[in-house]
C-alpha cells in the first residue's frame, strides 16, 4: 500500500486580508512559529509519505512562492491549475495525475492551510484511514469533535456505531449553520466538524466521479489522455475552461454511498478568520495576544497585529486589529468572518493594488 498526498494550496485566504493577498495568501504566510502554513503542512506528512509522492494543486500566481518554500517537493509535482473551480476539478485532476503514476495509489488530500498538534495521533489516523479505503474501496473523510458551537464550519453527522477500528458510516452533510444550529448539533453528540481532510484509493474516487459528476470525467479522461503530450498545458486550459465550479462535498461527499468518517483524535483548526487565530495565540493576562510595536490601554480580549509600525489601541474590547503594509483592518472579533466583504468590495472598485 504507498501512500501519495494531494495538497490543495491554490486558494486566497480572502478571510485573512490584508495579510493575505493573492500572490501571497493565507498557506504562504507563517502565522504561527518558523515553518508557513504550507511548509507545516508537508513537513507533518515526514515518515509516511515519500517527498516524490507528494503533489501541490496551487495557481499561476503562487507556483513560484510554492516552489521556492518546498524545496524538497520534485518541481513537476507542483501542479498549476489554469483557472480556481473549486475542490472537485482540483481533487479531480490531482487523482488523474496520481493514478498515471501509480495504479493502487491510496491517496490523502489535505488543504495547505491547517494546524494540527499532535502530530504522531495525526500520522496514526491517517493510516488507518488509508488501510481502511484501500480494503473497502470507500471514500474517508475525518471529522473532529467540535469544542464548541462553530458557525464557520460545516458539519458531518455519523452513526455512531462504528463499522471498523474507528471508522463510521457517514449519514448526512450540514452546510455552515447559524448559531441556534450548531449548538443543536453539538448537543446531539452524533455530529462533527468537517475538517476537508479525505483518504481514498485514486481510482475509487475517479469512479465516482464518473457515476456522479459525468461532465468533470469526461473532461478529465481529456486531461489524462494528453498527460504526456508537449500540449499538455493547452489541453488542460481548455478542459478547465468549461468546467463547473462545485466542491467536493456537493458534487461528491453528499450523493455517494461510499462515505465513511474516521474522527480525528488530536487538536486541529482549519484557522478560518482572525478569531481563530486569537483562539489559538497565546494571551497576556488582559486576554490581549499582541505581535510587534503594540501599545494598549483599557483594553481586553483582543488581537493586534503590528509588527512593523507602532500601533495604539486604547478603550476597545474584542477587537481584531491588523496594520500591514499600507492597509489597516480593525472589526470586533464577532464579525470576522466579514473580512471577505472587504476582499469583494475592493475588486468591485478595481482597487487591485490592496488585493
Amino acid at each position: 500500500m504507498k501512500l501519495f498526498a494531494v495538497i490543495m494550496a491554490g486558494g486566497v485566504g480572502s478571510r485573512f486580508w490584508p495579510r493575505s493577498k493573492k500572490r501571497t495568501p493565507k498557506q504562504l504566510l507563517k502565522i504561527f512559529g518558523e515553518d508557513t502554513m504550507i511548509q507545516a503542512t508537508v513537513n507533518r506528512l515526514a515518515g509516511l509519505v515519500e517527498k516524490e509522492n507528494i503533489f501541490v494543486i496551487t495557481n499561476e500566481l503562487q507556483r513560484a512562492e510554492v516552489i521556492n518554500q518546498l524545496s524538497d517537493v520534485p518541481v513537476e509535482n507542483i501542479i498549476e491549475e489554469p483557472f480556481g473551480r473549486n475542490t472537485a476539478a482540483c481533487i479531480g485532476l490531482a487523482s488523474v495525475i496520481v493514478k498515471a503514476k501509480d495504479k493502487d495509489a491510496i491517496t490523502i488530500v489535505l488543504p495547505a492551510d491547517h494546524i494540527i498538534k499532535d502530530e504522531d495521533k495525526f500520522k496514526e489516523v491517517l493510516e488507518n484511514a488509508a488501510k481502511y479505503a484501500n480494503d473497502s474501496k470507500g471514500l474517508v473523510t475525518i471529522g473532529i469533535q467540535p469544542t464548541r458551537p462553530e458557525t464557520g464550519y460545516g458539519y458531518i453527522q455519523i452513526d455512531d456505531k462504528a463499522v471498523s477500528n474507528n471508522i463510521h458510516k457517514v449519514l448526512t452533510f450540514a452546510e455552515k449553520p447559524n448559531y441556534a444550529t450548531a449548538l443543536r448539533f453539538v448537543e446531539s453528540g452524533d455530529f462533527l466538524w468537517n475538517s476537508g481532510m479525505f483518504i481514498w484509493r485514486a481510482d475509487v474516487i475517479l469512479d465516482e466521479i464518473k457515476n456522479l459528476m459525468p461532465d468533470l470525467y469526461e473532461g478529465l479522461v481529456e486531461i489524462e489522455n494528453s498527460l504526456s503530450s508537449t500540449n499538455f498545458k493547452e489541453k488542460l486550459k481548455t478542459v478547465y475552461a468549461q468546467l463547473k465550479k462545485i466542491s467536493i462535498d456537493y458534487g461528491i461527499m453528499e450523493k455517494s454511498s461510499k462515505v465513511f468518517l474516521t474522527k480525528g483524535t488530536f487538536n486541529w483548526s482549519d484557522v478560518g478568520s482572525w478569531e481563530e487565530v486569537y483562539q489559538l495565540s497565546e494571551k497576556n493576562e488582559a486576554g490581549n495576544a499582541a505581535i510587534g510595536n503594540v501599545y494598549t490601554n483599557m483594553v481586553n480580549d483582543s488581537y493586534i497585529y503590528s509588527p512593523n509600525k507602532v500601533t495604539a489601541v486604547i478603550g476597545l474590547d474584542n477587537v481584531i486589529v491588523i496594520n500591514h503594509g499600507d492597509t489597516v483592518l480593525i472589526c470586533r472579533r464577532d464579525k470576522a468572518q466579514d473580512v471577505k466583504e472587504i476582499v469583494d468590495y475592493l475588486k468591485i472598485n478595481k482597487m487591485d493594488e490592496y488585493l
